[in-house]
C-alpha cells in the first residue's frame, strides 16, 4: 500500500542562475484560476515529484519545459527521472502538454506549450479549459530578434565665413548673365491599363491547354468563351467539374479548339440545381486548433482522448514490476534425487 508523504514541497535550486527560456510561442503557460502558493503545496506527492513540482511552479510563463532543460536545472535528477515526474504530475492533474498554431498571415507554425496548474484539476476541467483556450486564443505575432533603433543625426554642417580684407573699395561686381533655360522635355505618353482580376471562368478556360494540349486556347478565345463558361459557374459547378466535362472523350485530333469548346459549353450546360440550404450571409473564420499532447510519448490528440494527459498505449502499458528473487532450493532433496538416479540399473 502506498504511503502518503505529508511533508511540504521541497525547495528546488535557488534562482541565482537564470532559468532556461523557451523559444517565442513555446514553454510554460499558467492556467487560470490559480490560488496563492502555500507551504503544503504538493504535500501528498512523493519526494521526487514534490521537488520537480516546486521548481516548475516557480518558473515564469515562457520558461522552457522540455525534459532536457529541466534536467539541467535540477541537479538531483536526470532526464529519465524528470520525464517520469512530469508524467506523474500530469496524471495528478497539474499539467497538460498541447500543440497550437501561433503567428499571423503566412507566418503560422505549430508550437508546443505546457499548461501548469498549482491546483490539481480533473479531466473534465482540463477538457473545458483547453477547449476554451483553443476557441478564443489569439495568434501570436512572430517576434523580432532585435529592435531596430533609428538614431537621429547629431552632427550638422556649420558654414563658416572667412573674412577678407580689401585695401580700397571696388566697383560692385557685374552680375553674371542668366544661363539659358534648358528646353523642357516633353512628357512621355504612357497608357497604363489597370489590371483586372481574371474571373474563375476565364482562369478555367486558360488552364485547358495545360490539362490537354489539344484544347489550347488563346487569350482572345478565352475572352470570347468567358460568358458561356460563367453560366456554368452560375449553376453551381466548380473549375474541376468544368474542366472534366470539356476534356472528357476528346477526338485524336482537334482542328478548332475554340469551336469544340464552344460546342461543348453549349451542349453540356448543366441544369439548375436548387440549393437545399441557403448560403450563409457571413463567412465564419476557422477556429484555431489546439491539440493535447501525451506527456509520456508526445502523441497529439483531442483533449478528451487523452485523459490524465496520456494516450491509450501509454495508459495501458503495465508498470515495470521488479522480478521476484528465485526461490531457495532444497539442497538435501536435490542430493537425494541425484543418488536415486545413480542407483537405477
Amino acid at each position: 500500500m502506498a504511503t502518503e508523504h505529508l511533508s511540504p514541497a521541497l525547495h528546488a535550486p535557488a534562482s541565482s542562475r537564470p532559468y532556461a527560456k523557451a523559444r517565442p510561442g513555446y514553454g510554460k503557460r499558467t492556467a487560470t484560476g490559480q490560488r496563492a502558493p502555500r507551504a503544503d503545496d504538493f504535500a501528498l506527492m512523493p519526494e521526487r515529484e514534490r521537488y520537480v513540482a516546486g521548481y516548475v511552479d516557480r518558473l515564469p510563463d515562457g520558461a522552457a519545459m522540455d525534459i532536457k532543460s529541466l534536467a539541467k536545472s535540477l541537479p538531483l535528477y536526470g532526464q529519465m527521472a524528470v520525464s517520469s515526474a512530469l508524467k506523474a504530475l500530469g496524471v495528478a492533474g497539474h499539467l497538460r502538454r498541447v500543440r497550437c498554431l501561433a503567428g499571423e498571415g503566412e507566418q503560422v507554425r505549430w508550437v508546443s506549450r505546457t499548461y501548469w496548474s498549482r491546483t490539481a484539476r480533473d479531466n473534465e476541467w482540463w477538457d473545458t479549459f483547453l477547449a476554451t483556450e483553443g476557441s478564443h486564443s489569439t495568434p501570436e505575432a512572430p517576434p523580432t530578434d532585435a529592435e531596430s533603433h533609428v538614431a537621429a543625426p547629431t552632427s550638422s554642417l556649420r558654414a563658416t565665413a572667412t573674412p577678407t580684407t580689401t585695401p580700397e573699395p571696388t566697383a560692385p561686381p557685374t552680375p553674371p548673365a542668366p544661363a539659358p533655360a534648358s528646353p523642357a522635355m516633353p512628357k512621355q505618353r504612357t497608357s497604363v491599363t489597370p489590371a483586372v482580376a481574371a474571373s474563375p471562368a476565364y482562369l478555367a478556360l486558360a488552364q485547358l491547354g495545360r490539362r490537354d494540349t489539344r484544347l489550347a486556347l488563346s487569350a482572345a478565345d478565352c475572352r470570347t468563351l468567358e460568358p458561356l463558361a460563367a453560366s456554368w459557374f452560375a449553376r453551381g459547378v466548380d473549375a474541376d467539374y468544368l474542366t472534366q466535362a470539356l476534356t472528357a472523350g476528346l477526338p485524336a485530333q482537334v482542328g478548332s479548339p475554340v469551336g469544340l469548346v464552344r460546342r461543348r459549353l453549349t451542349d453540356k450546360l448543366p441544369p439548375h440545381v436548387a440549393s437545399s440550404s441557403p448560403a450563409p450571409a457571413t463567412t465564419v473564420a476557422p477556429k484555431r486548433r489546439l491539440l493535447a499532447e501525451c506527456t509520456e510519448c508526445g502523441r497529439p490528440g483531442a483533449p478528451e482522448a487523452l485523459p490524465d494527459g496520456l494516450c491509450r498505449p501509454c495508459r495501458t502499458t503495465p508498470p515495470e514490476v521488479p522480478a521476484a528473487p528465485p526461490a531457495e532450493r532444497d539442497v538435501h532433496a536435490l542430493v537425494g534425487q541425484l543418488r536415486d538416479l545413480t542407483r537405477l540399473p
